[in-house]
């Protein structure tokens, strides 16, 4: 007896080099998230053979998803709820994109890890630092936008293609004049440098990055002791220029020397900057519109990559900007 017109029987043969085990994932992880994605279907796994059955919509949908995650396991990903998850997204969007040509990019690897993009968005980003001398990277915490910074830094500068990685954050909380506090500069600075370097020290040695900060090659620095400098053959990081002002972001921009790239991360929602003093990346897209060689990425909650409720919390959040209306700066600088 055939099965109905709008049933269908797809089988999925998997390669013999292909653990099984890390294909279903560990108690049937993955297997449990592509059963949970598309509920109508029917999937059973015998040996090497998986059989999948349902509407035809979603038959096809879990062959496509089942090939591109035994692409991804040949590439060298590992699979896990996170990975399955985000390769239903990708191929259930309007604008479909393959999982494997998404996350399979490494960046660096370090003691058994590597960085790699894992969303759309973010690989659209890293794209966009190969492609462009200076790239800004807007978007919500969570979104990877200062990690894949730094990773790019770190790949550059291995790849022989810069000499040094410059870091740098603007010291709001200080108001750029750090020297009332107690301690020695590195003291003073430390806490607002903190996530560079504990960003650096995921991608390197642990006793390398002490070295290069003490040579030179690595240098982390406030965004106040910037001014005056030309930066030659550097890739240069700047993080949280949300706090910024307009004079601030355009001193840090014309300090652009030749052979050196620049990436400038932020999230406007989140700006601390006392009250009547705009943030320069708030219009620094307005001001920097048609020049070449300059590109802006956007990432939104469908790129955030920590706990799932985050990107839950950020569309609340903007659901009720929508509704309130615009903010004032006060508010701003209460989102932390």
């Amino acid at each position: 007896m055939s099965e109905p017109a709008s049933l269908r029987t797809h089988r999925v043969i998997v390669p013999t080099a292909i653990d099984m085990a890390a294909l279903v994932g560990p108690a049937d992880e993955v297997l449990r998230v592509i059963e949970a994605g598309f509920p109508a279907a029917d999937i059973h796994v015998r040996g090497n053979e998986i059989t999948i059955s349902g509407p035809h919509s979603q038959s096809v949908m879990v062959t496509r998803l089942l090939d591109e995650l035994i692409e991804l396991l040949q590439l060298g990903v590992e699979l896990n709820a996170d990975v399955v998850r985000r390769s239903i997204e990708m191929l259930a969007d309007a604008t479909p994109s393959r999982p494997a040509d998404v996350m399979s990019v490494d960046i660096v690897s370090n003691r058994g890890r590597s960085v790699r993009p894992k969303t759309v968005g973010q690989r659209a980003y890293v794209d966009s630092i190969d492609a462009n001398t200076i790239t800004f990277g807007i978007g919500p915490a969570g979104t990877g936008k200062t990690y894949l910074a730094v990773a790019k830094a770190v790949q550059a500068w291995q790849a022989k293609q810069v000499s040094r990685i410059v870091l740098t954050r603007p010291a709001v909380e200080a108001g750029e004049r750090l020297g009332y506090l107690p301690g020695s500069l590195s003291e003073k600075i430390d806490p607002y440098l903190r996530p560079l370097y504990d960003a650096m020290r995921d991608m390197l040695e642990p006793d390398l990055l002490p070295r290069l900060i003490e040579s030179g090659t690595v240098d982390v620095v406030p965004l106040a002791y910037m001014r005056g400098r030309t930066l030659n053959d550097a890739f240069i990081i700047l993080d949280e220029a949300q706090n910024t002002s307009m004079e601030q972001l355009k001193m840090f921009l014309t300090r652009l020397g030749f052979g050196s790239k620049m990436v400038i991360t932020g999230d406007i929602t989140q700006v601390d900057l006392p009250g009547g003093v705009t943030s320069g990346l708030r219009v620094i897209e307005d001001i920097l519109v048609g020049v070449d060689d300059v590109a802006f990425c956007h990432l939104g909650s469908a790129d955030v990559v920590r706990h799932r409720l985050v990107a839950d919390i950020i569309d609340a959040y903007g659901r009720w900007d929508v509704v309130r209306g615009p903010h004032s700066e006060r508010t701003q600088r209460t989102r932390r």
